[in-house]
């Protein structure tokens, strides 16, 4: 068999979708269309059952997709035994800067003790922007917030968002609530801004920054306020309780995207590995991380909560 018609077809049904596998494969839809068509001639079978709005495996397809991967993690990992690529495997993992810091520290050692050759290149940005990049095929992983609907996340749980303040700042003291947010497309912002405007709340964005580091000066200072996990409240701050007059924020989504078009031992290490960091640790810091039961090899959608996802 064909392999990159086999990662071809890989592709297309981790993204159920031609246009989608196209920009992961760097190819175009057409190209990926006839790659498929090819692969099906030869396999004397309909792989994929094609409609306006969606893609999906017909039972051959069903009964072929385990082995392609199968024989695509061979060929990889028979090349770098061999000798054959003496380039080491490179994994290009999107995140955010506050989930780096939370989840890297402990991820990166135990990986690279097990997995000394591999590079990995770390792109720290907001969560839209690191999708656009992975579905452009810039990136292999993108650990995200949820801001909608994708053919490759895979949802991991649920974290609150909560108010945010300089320990010795009361927000009360603010007629018109100073705000330290991340630029247009956070979707952190979003429900800030909805939630205040449900509550008729009067609030100003004086700071906006993409970094973290920005926004946490803000506040420290005590000149500003804003929305994070509990994980990320930064030192001299704290949580705005329940009792001081601030509307709820409701949860936020985590979720993994992974390339069906890389396949190694590796990079589904890291993978496996990563997914358990965040897990794990929320549970050993007993923050509220709602994780969430898998249903049929994916994790179960949470019911929506009261302040949508807005982006």
């Amino acid at each position: 068999m064909d392999t990159d018609l086999l990662r071809a077809f890989v592709a297309v049904a981790e993204c159920e979708g031609f246009s989608a596998a196209g920009k992961i494969l760097c190819r175009t839809q057409s190209a990926v269309s006839l790659q498929i068509k090819r692969l099906e001639d030869r396999m004397g079978e309909s792989l994929f059952e094609r409609t306006s709005r969606s893609v999906l495996l017909t039972p051959s397809g069903e009964r072929l997709l385990p082995y392609a991967r199968q024989i695509l993690k061979l060929q990889d990992d028979a090349q770098r035994m061999m000798g054959a690529d003496n380039r080491r495997e490179l994994i290009r993992l999107g995140i955010s800067e506050e989930q780096a810091s939370a989840y890297l520290p402990s991820l990166l050692p135990r990986f690279a003790d097990s997995h000394s050759p591999v590079h990995i290149e770390i792109y720290c940005d907001i969560s839209a922007n690191l999708i656009a990049r992975f579905q452009e095929g810039l990136l292999d992983i993108v650990l995200a917030v949820r801001h909608g609907p994708t053919h490759t996340g895979e949802l991991l749980g649920r974290e609150p968002m909560v108010w945010v303040i300089a320990d010795d700042t009361d927000p009360a003291d603010w007629q018109r609530l100073p705000l330290a947010l991340n630029p247009e497309g956070c979707i952190f912002r979003a429900h800030a801004l909805a939630a205040l405007g449900r509550d008729e709340r009067q609030w100003d964005v004086r700071y906006i920054s993409q970094s973290p580091t920005g926004i946490n000066v803000a506040v420290q200072s005590g000149l500003a306020m804003t929305v994070k996990t509990p994980r990320s409240v930064p030192a001299g701050c704290r949580i705005i309780g329940d009792d001081e007059g601030l509307p709820d924020l409701g949860y936020i989504e985590i979720e993994l995207h992974r390339s069906p078009g890389h396949m190694s031992e590796a990079f589904d290490s890291f993978c496996t590995d990563l997914a358990a960091t965040v897990t794990g640790m929320q549970s050993v810091e007993s923050v509220d991380l709602e994780i969430l039961p898998k249903r049929g090899g994916r994790f179960a959608p949470p019911p929506p909560t009261s302040c949508g996802h807005q982006s």
